[in-house]
Formats: structure tokens, C-alpha cells, sequence
């Protein structure tokens, strides 16, 4: 039988509450709150903090203040990568962003997702006595490649993938993968023309 962990990373809906998921959330909150609280200036202790967080980082990134993450332990960051302030990465799956990428101030990634349909969303004969979470909930993963520029304030959602060298405009919503060297823009983000490579 599969555990509630691997149930999320493949996709399958799983019980977020149980106690992998809290135990994940609580060491998550307590790092981004440290990582938070220590000042810009002291970038060996905020870099500890990062390292401590995450999955895996590269070289030469830098994380701006009022960074917030689910788990942290599904986030792998390449090198010289930039994520400005007040980002928001819902890691309940796996985030992979390449290297050379920059990521705007006010940036959602969110790999949680729940059903369409009510009656799927809701778990069957709930107890609130019983520990599991009301919504149904799965997530999928997302991956941001290398030398991409992602700008203010998008969202990202589950399942996609940026390719390499792709340009998203502020404000949009990433609903289905957005293919290499494009500029895409928009609610929901469609390919606005490609980028001549120089």
C-alpha cells in the first residue's frame, strides 16, 4: 500500500493532514520565518537557511524577503537564479527551476490542486474527529528551466512546464506548459511570439 507521500508525488489524491504533511509544514513555517527574520545583509546566514530549506540550490541565488514555501524539501534551484520579494511556492509536489532564471517579486508556484466536482472534492462520510482534510486534494509538479524570466505577480499552476529561455508577462496564469524562447502573457497564458536567438 502506498504511502500518503507517494500518493502525492504521483498525482494521486492524498490525505494532506496526515502526519508526514504537518510535521513537513510546521519545519517549512519555522525555517521561512528564521530566513525571514534575518537581515538582508547577512547572506551566509540567510544562504544556511536556504540550504537548510530546500531540496537542493545551486551557486549564486538569491531569495528576497516574505519568501513563504509548503515543505521546501520538494524545491531544487539551479544556479544564479533570483526570486524577488513576497514569493509563494506551494511545494507539495516538485518545483525544479533551472539556472540563469528569474523569478519577479509576488510569484505563485502552487502544485496543489483539488477536483472540479464537489462530490469529488469532498471527502466521502467526513469525521472531523478523524484527522483527514475535508477537500480531496492531489498535486503535480512544476518545472521552470533554464534562462527564463518570469515576471510580477504570476501564478503557475499544477502540472506545468516552462521550457528554456521563455518569458512570462506579469499578472498571468500558467494553466498548460509554455513551449522554449517564447513570450507568453495573459489569463489564461497563451505564446504572445517567439524570441530571436541571437
Amino acid at each position: 500500500m502506498k504511502t500518503e507521500l507517494e500518493k502525492c508525488l504521483s498525482g494521486e489524491l492524498y490525505n494532506c493532514h496526515d502526519e508526514y504533511f504537518i510535521k513537513g509544514k510546521a519545519r517549512a513555517s519555522e525555517l521561512c520565518r528564521l530566513y525571514n527574520a534575518t537581515p538582508y545583509s547577512d547572506r551566509a546566514g540567510r544562504r544556511k537557511l536556504l540550504e537548510e530549506m530546500f531540496a537542493s540550490i545551486g551557486d549564486n541565488v538569491t531569495v528576497g524577503d516574505g519568501f513563504t514555501c509548503g515543505f521546501g524539501t520538494n524545491i531544487s534551484i539551479g544556479s544564479n537564479v533570483s526570486i524577488n520579494m513576497n514569493c509563494t511556492f506551494i511545494d507539495c509536489n516538485k518545483i525544479v527551476i533551472g539556472n540563469d532564471t528569474l523569478i519577479a517579486s509576488g510569484v505563485h508556484l502552487t502544485t496543489a490542486a483539488h477536483p472540479v466536482e464537489l462530490s469529488e472534492r469532498l471527502t466521502p462520510n467526513w469525521d472531523p474527529a478523524s484527522g483527514e482534510y475535508r477537500w480531496r486534494t492531489y498535486a503535480k509538479p512544476i518545472t521552470i528551466g533554464n534562462g527564463c524570466w518570469i515576471g510580477a505577480n504570476v501564478v503557475i499552476l499544477p502540472g506545468v512546464t516552462i521550457g528554456d529561455g521563455a518569458v512570462i508577462g506579469a499578472g498571468s496564469v500558467v494553466t498548460k506548459d509554455i513551449p522554449p524562447n517564447v513570450v507568453a502573457v495573459g489569463s489564461p497564458c497563451r505564446v504572445l511570439r517567439e524570441i530571436n536567438k541571437k
